[in-house]
């Protein structure tokens, strides 16, 4: 097995019991860590230098569409309607299985270009065992590890989950290949009838893999009294955005051990409703954090952090200012620390692999970021931290999963970069042209699908029962 030695750096470990920055050496023998401390040696690793450096566990994104990535920017002004209309109202149904590989295959590249080694690949759009399998096949080529929560396009409330493609993702990739985990990404309590949301919620609790449902515009509703009255809640249950939930619902997730993942610039910007961090913290809680689409926000999660981080303080700081005494704060009532444990430690929970990823500890798996802190903007580094929180892009110098550099000196390795954003480029254009068509006929088709969404969204305000338990 390959050995290798990291001297020098300040390693922020999000460790529980160490010092939240050290000076410290690591070693990874295969595929993991088997040592983190002061002067390490071992003469058969290969040993690097990152003097100015801070490593740090490698970053969750707990949420993101990959099949989305060939219309980056396209629905930078959407509100939520707007995507639904021309994202699954529309364009998605043109997706072939080519598109679905080249997108997926790219956002994987990508995250891993943005520090992201552990991607929550939230797929729902696959219509034929081919798109699925061709997502999949992106997913194992980037190199990232992946959860490949499996969905479907939109349907009908009734439809369940075609549980037999998920077992066909378990009985094949899953067991012959170390990177990748599958889990469900269903319609969910919010968009299923009560007796579909029960079925699909048992399925994957009798197959031990992680249901991921999103939750937003409206309050739960009696899908999800349906799903707590049978007990399916628990710690493999993930709620993605979580607006809408009632403190009591909030409370019954929480003491299920359900995770909650957080898309803060998306939720901000499209109008799901506020982050749900400020419901969580003072519950003992915290998020997870996602990107959710490219074709929207940028795909950078330390990005996500900093907004999840802001926002929360802003609202913080507007209840203390409105309280009794009308003080301001001389603390701070949430750390940087913490928004970095949204980015690895709470990712790594929600997506089921809190005992592989999210720390820097012996026996964990070797998935790490290097930031270089001799970047002009991040020089001098004063609080690695802050540093690692503030990092741009640009600034990731190395990453590495399960051992192997997937990253080095800025650059990914083993990739075409030319010829994959050729293929990107010819997917996303022969896409984005569906979204720009004119004419009557198109004009008249997308007058029919925002009415469609818009009595939908409404519907899911509206449908009575919808209360807390």
């Amino acid at each position: 097995m390959n050995r290798t030695l990291l001297r020098g750096a300040r390693v922020i470990t999000m460790a529980p019991h160490r010092p939240d920055v050290e000076r410290a050496d690591i070693l990874i023998d295969g595929d993991c860590i088997a040592a983190v401390g002061p002067d390490l040696d071992d003469p058969a690793a290969e040993t690097v230098d990152f003097s100015d450096r801070i490593v740090l566990p490698g970053l969750v994104n707990a949420h993101l569409h990959t099949w989305q990535t060939a219309l980056r920017g396209v629905g930078a002004d959407w509100t939520l309607a707007a995507y639904l209309a021309h994202m699954h109202g529309d364009v998605a149904r043109k997706f072939t299985p080519d598109d679905m590989h080249i997108a997926t295959l790219a956002g994987a590249l990508s995250q891993i270009n943005c520090g992201t080694t552990t991607l929550g690949d939230w797929c729902h759009n696959n219509p034929t065992p081919d798109h699925t399998d061709a997502a999949v096949d992106g997913l194992l080529r980037s190199g990232i590890r992946g959860v490949y929560l499996h969905g479907t396009p939109y349907v009908s409330p009734s439809a369940a989950h075609p549980v037999h493609e998920v077992d066909r993702l378990l009985d094949g990739p899953v067991r012959t290949h170390d990177l990748l985990t599958v889990g469900m990404a269903v319609r969910g309590p919010q968009l299923s009838t009560p007796e579909v949301a029960v079925a699909d919620f048992r399925a994957a609790r009798e197959r031990d893999i992680i249901v991921s449902t999103h939750q937003s515009v409206g309050i739960p509703g009696s899908g999800w009294q349906a799903v707590r009255a049978a007990g399916l809640l628990g710690p493999r249950t993930n709620v993605v955005h979580g607006a809408g939930l009632s403190e009591d619902w909030v409370q019954t997730l929480i003491e299920a051990g359900a995770s909650f993942t957080c898309t803060p610039e998306n939720e901000l910007g499209q109008g799901h409703g506020a982050p749900i961090t400020a419901r969580l913290l003072p519950l003992g809680a915290a998020p997870s954090l996602g990107t959710d689409t490219d074709a929207v926000v940028p795909g950078d999660v330390l990005t996500a952090a900093r907004i999840a981080l802001a926002h929360q303080r802003g609202l913080d700081h507007d209840r203390l200012r409105q309280s009794p005494t009308g003080q301001f704060t001389m603390e701070p009532t949430i750390s940087g620390k913490q928004a970095l444990a949204w980015a690895t430690v709470e990712g790594a929970r929600a997506l089921g692999l809190a005992d592989q990823v999210g720390r820097i500890e012996p026996g964990m798996q070797a998935d790490l970021v290097v930031v270089d802190g001799r970047r002009l903007n991040l020089w001098p580094v004063h609080d690695p931290i802050a540093a690692a929180l503030h990092a741009g892009v640009g600034d990731i110098e190395a990453v590495m999963i399960a051992g192997r550099w997937r990253k080095r000196d800025h650059i990914l390795t083993d990739v075409d970069i030319a010829a994959l954003k050729e293929e990107l480029q010819e997917s996303g254009d022969r896409l984005a042209r569906r979204l720009s068509r004119t004419g009557p006929v198109a004009g008249l088709r997308r007058r029919i699908v925002r009415r469609v969404v818009r009595q939908s969204m409404i519907r899911q305000i509206r449908t009575p029962g919808r209360e807390a338990p």
